[in-house]
């Protein structure tokens, strides 16, 4: 097996990452327990920010963020039921002050649900959202949800009215690539790919964006040529893309001197270290990626979630099948609601 990951996040639903990026923040928490909580979210720390947000709602620290990353972090860890229950318990501690910071929990509980298969409770709770909010995201998750129930005509009014009000959005239009992508609907969600590209825009981020665009429709050439300019500008989302997009191209020399330019200009980050690894993988040289992935693994902060699923691949790779099952065990107690990392599991745990 060992495919290596490589991920580029569409956006959201997936959505708990794209919610989750602007979400630990809200608010500006203040008690000690809800800020270190915080911090191990960013890292990918999700046991421990779930132990330490835990701890902040039994001690009363700011009860809507505590509970509300206590859903966050429970969602990661793959307990849906108890993410739920952590929403509905920041939604008690909200007063009529709060209409912003009660869409949002709102949009977890809907999010909670969604992830945990519970597309019925799902699309009730955006309902109840749209009947006093015109929200994007709602159509989005009601979409998504109803696309689960087999309801595509109406998945598509959805997604189609979240497009309406968010016409410049490609994170959207990824979003909803990725929901007809799971459900081997590829074609259909294809065309929000193309509306995508026909938004406006000739500074870096649009240049980026539609690079986004093309690496997920594998057009590599195309992708290349649209990330030259913010390269060249040195903007590092784009830096990073292009490293995945000569990858995608097996051209591996180029991808490694992107992720050294970016240490160059930036310093060691658990992501221009996994980009080096992914090198290395490509290229069969296992050792190497191993070192890279100790490097980043060594770091004190950063995601490093696909560090530690690469590190499993490299182990396979170099037929280590103990060391790789091993590894494997430990990524599942850690990231539970990887697909990904759960099927590397039950491959290896036959070996």
């Amino acid at each position: 097996m060992g495919k290596l990951n490589c991920r580029i996040a569409a956006g959201a639903i997936v959505i708990a990452a794209a919610l989750a990026v602007g979400g630990c923040a809200m608010g500006g928490a203040t008690g000690t327990k809800t800020l270190a909580a915080q911090k191990a979210m960013e890292d990918g720390e999700y046991e421990q920010a779930q132990q330490l947000f835990a701890e902040a709602a039994r001690d009363g620290e700011q009860q809507l963020l505590a509970y509300r990353g206590l859903g966050m972090a429970y969602m990661e860890l793959a307990q849906y039921k108890e993410a739920a229950r952590a929403f509905e318990a920041a939604l008690d501690s909200a007063d009529s002050r709060m209409e912003d910071n009660v869409l949002d929990v709102e949009l977890y509980l809907a999010t909670a649900h969604y992830r945990g298969g519970e597309y019925d409770e799902a699309e009730a709770v955006c309902d109840q959202i749209l009947a006093e909010n015109e929200s994007g995201d709602a159509y989005f998750l009601r979409g998504a949800s109803r696309l689960h129930d087999d309801m595509p005509e109406e998945a598509q009014a959805d997604f189609d009215a979240a497009a309406a009000l968010n016409p410049d959005s490609y994170d959207l239009y990824l979003d909803i690539y990725e929901c007809y992508r799971e459900r081997n609907l590829s074609g259909l969600g294809s065309e929000y790919l193309q509306s995508a590209l026909a938004i406006q825009g000739e500074d870096t981020e649009h240049y980026y964006n539609r690079g986004r665009i093309y690496y997920y429709l594998e057009n590599y050439e195309e992708a290349q040529r649209q990330l030259t300019g913010p390269v060249e500008a040195e903007y590092e989302p784009a830096m990073y893309l292009m490293g995945r997009v000569y990858l995608a191209l097996q051209d591996y020399v180029h991808a490694q001197g992107v992720y050294h330019r970016i240490e160059e200009k930036s310093g060691k980050s658990t992501s221009a270290c996994n980009g080096l690894a992914l090198c290395a993988l490509s290229s069969g040289d296992y050792d190497m990626a191993l070192s890279y992935i100790a490097e980043g693994l060594s770091l004190d902060s950063g995601d490093k979630q696909e560090l530690y699923f690469n590190e499993i691949v490299a182990y396979e790779k170099k037929q280590d099948f103990a060391t790789a099952k091993a590894k494997a065990k430990e990524y599942m107690q850690k990231y539970p609601a990887d697909e990904s990392g759960a099927r590397e599991w039950v491959f290896l745990s036959t070996r």
